[in-house]
């Protein structure tokens, strides 16, 4: 019953691409970390402009009734292999170095369609285990980008006595990220998925473009500092949207917008406890670590616009019903 509205959307897009048999159709899912329901103009955002992500539900469909899970590892393991958390072993959240992380056996959305013959990878934070064997090249990804874990999660450099983070390309750490630095993030995420999108324009691919943003510490671009009325929170959602117009723009220049099912949503609801730097859920009563999480989600499908359903849709629902599509 639960995966309902998911599989609707996944018929729909099917149905959309019926004239054309042999047409897989590309997935993209950005996934945004912490986002509270109502950080975002679809959802009632005031303070910060999203007209990208307006344009998005305005083609697409806006899930109101949609549930992520209390806190991120437990999100991502569901949304990557549509089991609940406990069901695969993914009971909270994963620290750096940790022996632990999502089990190599488990199948997750990204082998599936690389089965299935998709150009595939991950641009951001995974935090499902940072240790080599865990990784997403390990768990059908093609290729990596990203910080492996939650912005906060800094260490202190052995050389330098900084406190850092890792920027993993693949299997390696390619560069140790100062605070300063992350201001760069979305911006250098972005660069990197739309350079997936253009090398791949020929053949069917899965783009999971898990933000490091909102997460705090927040580091909005220079670009963007200031620009919002809602302080370098507001700022950093601006700039989230920017990155959402960029990867649209790119679907739309290379003429893929119309066989591209597109997902926006959030790991958990806002982190309540961090006050102007943790979003907003109103008027839902919940927060980031509470089964009431308040996180917001939308779609975009081939076909324009769509309805915003009356039921309910767990996170879990989005892994199955994208890989049902052609399998």
């Amino acid at each position: 019953m639960s995966y309902r509205i998911l599989a609707v959307v996944a018929l729909s897009l099917i149905a959309s691409l019926a004239p054309a048999a042999e047409t897989k159709p590309n997935v993209v899912v950005i996934f945004i970390d912490d986002l509270g329901y109502a950080d975002i103009g679809p959802f009632g955002a005031t303070k910060q402009k999203t007209p990208n992500l307006d344009r998005m539900a305005a083609e697409g469909m806006k899930l109101t009734s949609f549930y992520a899970a209390p806190v991120c590892s437990v999100s991502r393991a569901q949304l990557m292999t549509g089991c609940y958390g406990a069901r695969v072993s993914v009971p909270g959240v994963y620290s750096p170095a940790g022996a632990q992380g999502l089990n190599p056996k488990e199948v997750t959305v990204a082998e599936r369609l690389k089965d299935l013959g998709y150009a595939t990878q991950c641009v951001g934070k995974w935090h499902l285990g940072d240790q080599p064997e865990f990784l997403p090249t390990k768990q059908g990804f093609d290729h990596y980008l990203g910080i492996p874990y939650s912005n906060d999660m800094q260490r202190k450099s052995k050389t330098s006595g900084t406190r850092v983070v890792p920027l993993v390309r693949d299997d390696k750490v390619a560069e140790l990220l100062t605070d300063e630095q992350q201001s760069r993030i979305v911006e250098r995420y972005t660069a990197e998925a739309v350079g997936f999108i253009r090398a791949n324009k020929d053949r069917p691919f899965f783009l999971y473009l898990p933000h490091t943003a909102v997460h705090t510490p927040i580091h909005a671009g220079e670009k963007f500092r200031g620009k919002s009325n809602n302080g370098r929170f507001g700022d950093w959602v601006e700039e989230i949207d920017w990155s959402v117009g960029q990867v649209l723009d790119a679907l739309r220049e290379l003429k893929l917008s119309e066989r591209t099912l597109v997902v926006f949503t959030s790991d958990n609801g806002p982190w309540l406890i961090k006050g102007a730097d943790g979003g907003s859920a109103k008027p839902l009563r919940g927060g980031k670590g509470s089964t009431w999480e308040g996180a917001s989600a939308s779609l975009r499908s081939p076909g324009g616009r769509g309805k915003s359903p009356r039921r309910v849709s767990p996170m879990s629902s989005p892994g199955p019903s994208i890989c049902c599509q052609r399998s």
